[in-house]
């Protein structure tokens, strides 16, 4: 799993499909989504870029697209917003938004 931040995020994000989990360590949702964005992951490795932002630590990108609640996963194609999904999200519903943009 990636460590987004600020800095790398651009360089990461330019080709293929990447998910992005914005989150903050004080989140309780966030905390409950953690292991199951995990394991879908691990179900992605070298397939799909998914990774974690805190937004705390970096506060520029959630900002950049408009991130007013968390967590939120944004779906990313060569660098372009292509989905959203804000709040819990159950692993199902994260592989199939996955599948269908892959």
């Amino acid at each position: 799993m990636i460590h987004f931040t600020d800095q790398n995020f651009a360089s990461e994000t330019l080709k293929g499909l990447s998910v992005i989990d914005m989150y903050a360590d004080w989140c309780g949702p966030c905390k409950m989504m953690a292991p199951i964005f995990e394991e879908v992951a691990v179900q992605y490795e070298g397939k799909v870029k998914i990774g974690k932002l805190n937004v705390d630590e970096s506060p520029g990108v959630p900002g950049k697209f408009g991130v007013t609640g968390i967590p939120t996963v944004i779906f990313l194609k060569d660098g372009k917003e292509v989905d959203r999904l804000v709040g819990f999200q159950s692993k199902e519903v994260l592989v199939q938004k996955v599948e269908s943009l892959k």
